[in-house]
């Protein structure tokens, strides 16, 4: 489905439409992200109201199951997501997944506590998460086909980057919404309500983005697909699931290998440093949650930088780079984390440095597996089954070594992904300069 092509200047020259997309698709992905990672930011605050008092660290592991229950849904959301946008348009199923995400964080924000209704109150906060996962897996698929679809050729990583730009913007609004909450109010107005208010703001944004999608153009790519689906035969027009596992298993099987590391490493030092610093180390929750906010930052601002270098010299030498640096990194990281705040600030930044590799191209090197009938769900399903098995179990297991004795190998645990992530890297088919239906 693509060959390699000269470089022209159409090729390197992003249109307005591709312009207008990447403003509109990464605004709205930032908002969906506000509304997930808001729950690992505060799970260590929220999570004794949940669940029978008495036991702090057991509500803590509690919750956290209850992230990881949130990834579970993620590969049902991509594969029912993934087919709908790519039977119905990038654009519409944007729109739902937005909607969803955002109806599911005001439930979590106005949730009952188990004080006030009893068990009810942590079946109330599983099904609001079930809900987020189902939309987060949805949105991957979806956002990253629209991204790179509607790319210049020779642009196609620094347009894919801004999906990860925009899901790093969405963890940097709710790590400044966690500091700005437990830094203004004392502790017992964040524990009582402070919480409360980032969801329910959260949720109000998530509707903000809804209306931003709503004035973008479908791809061009996406039309292409459909009207070869369309004039194909009865067999050919199975759904985009079943055509993904015929068709493009080993496409299927590299996006997979491509995630491990990426979602592993990602939500370790992304997601949940903060508050695996603040338990593990002492340091203050506000501190962890400064320091995340920095590092995004510096984050933020790379990775369009990241995607141009993909651009010019290739997807294999940026991710490789990415997992054996993390591969040497681990022990030290680890080793070195302690209650201070410029030694933390420190680690997350040079595991942000080395996350560019990964995040810049994760977008647009599963994109280019895949033709545009199948794409949304090519790239959504592999991805989140990864991201449910190695990103969303990633809190609860460092969290689980800590509290069981085993807290010294939770570098072993890093470094072992960063080497699978090696390997897949170096052994995958370079993929820049193909040309995309």
């Amino acid at each position: 489905m693509s060959t390699t092509a000269p470089e022209t200047v159409h090729d390197t020259k992003l249109s307005t439409k591709g312009r207008k997309a990447i403003v509109a698709g990464s605004i709205g992905n930032a908002v969906e992200f506000v509304d997930w990672a808001l729950y690992s930011t505060f799970s260590s605050i929220f999570a004794h109201h949940f669940f029978p008092p008495g036991d702090d660290v057991a509500a803590l592991l509690s919750t956290l199951a209850i992230f990881a229950v949130g990834f579970v849904m993620r590969p049902v959301g991509a594969a029912v997501m993934g087919s709908y946008a790519d039977r119905h348009g990038r654009k519409k199923g944007l729109l739902l997944t937005i909607t969803l995400m955002a109806v599911a964080t005001l439930v979590i924000g106005i949730s009952p506590t188990f004080q006030q209704v009893g068990y009810l109150a942590p079946v109330i906060l599983v099904l609001a998460r079930l809900v987020q996962g189902f939309a987060a897996g949805g949105e991957f698929g979806s956002a990253s086909a629209f991204l790179v679809e509607s790319a210049a050729p020779r642009r196609r990583a620094f347009a894919g980057s801004w999906q990860q730009v925009s899901v790093a913007a969405g963890v940097l609004i709710a790590s400044a919404l966690g500091f700005v909450i437990t830094t203004a109010l004392p502790d017992e107005a964040v524990d009582s309500y402070g919480w409360r208010l980032a969801f329910v703001f959260a949720a109000s944004l998530g509707f903000v983005g809804l209306w931003l999608r709503r004035s973008v153009e479908e791809t061009t790519s996406f039309a292409t697909g459909k009207d070869r689906l369309e004039n194909s035969d009865l067999t050919t027009r199975r759904n985009a699931f079943a055509r993904m596992v015929k068709d493009h298993p080993r496409a299927t099987l590299r996006v997979f290998g491509i995630t491990i590391a990426g979602t592993l490493l990602y939500y370790l030092w992304v997601n949940f440093m903060p508050t695996y610093a603040a338990v593990t180390t002492g340091i203050p929750l506000n501190q962890a949650l400064l320091a995340n906010v920095i590092a995004m930052v510096v984050f933020i601002c790379l990775l369009p930088f990241g995607g141009i270098l993909s651009d010019t010299i290739g997807r294999k030498p940026t991710m490789a780079a990415f997992a054996g640096g993390f591969l040497l990194f681990a022990w030290p990281a680890f080793t070195l984390l302690n209650g201070n705040f410029w030694s933390l600030l420190a680690i997350e930044l040079v595991g942000i440095v080395l996350l560019v590799g990964y995040s810049a191209n994760c977008a647009v090197i599963m994109a280019e597996q895949f033709p545009p009938e199948v794409r949304a769900t090519g790239i959504g399903l592999p991805y989140a089954l990864a991201v449910a098995i190695f990103g969303g179990t990633a809190p609860y297991v460092t969290t689980w070594m800590n509290t069981s004795g085993h807290g010294g190998w939770v570098w072993a645990y890093a470094a072992g992904a960063a080497a699978i992530g090696l390997v897949v890297y170096l052994t995958m088919p370079e993929t820049k300069g193909k040309v995309l239906d």
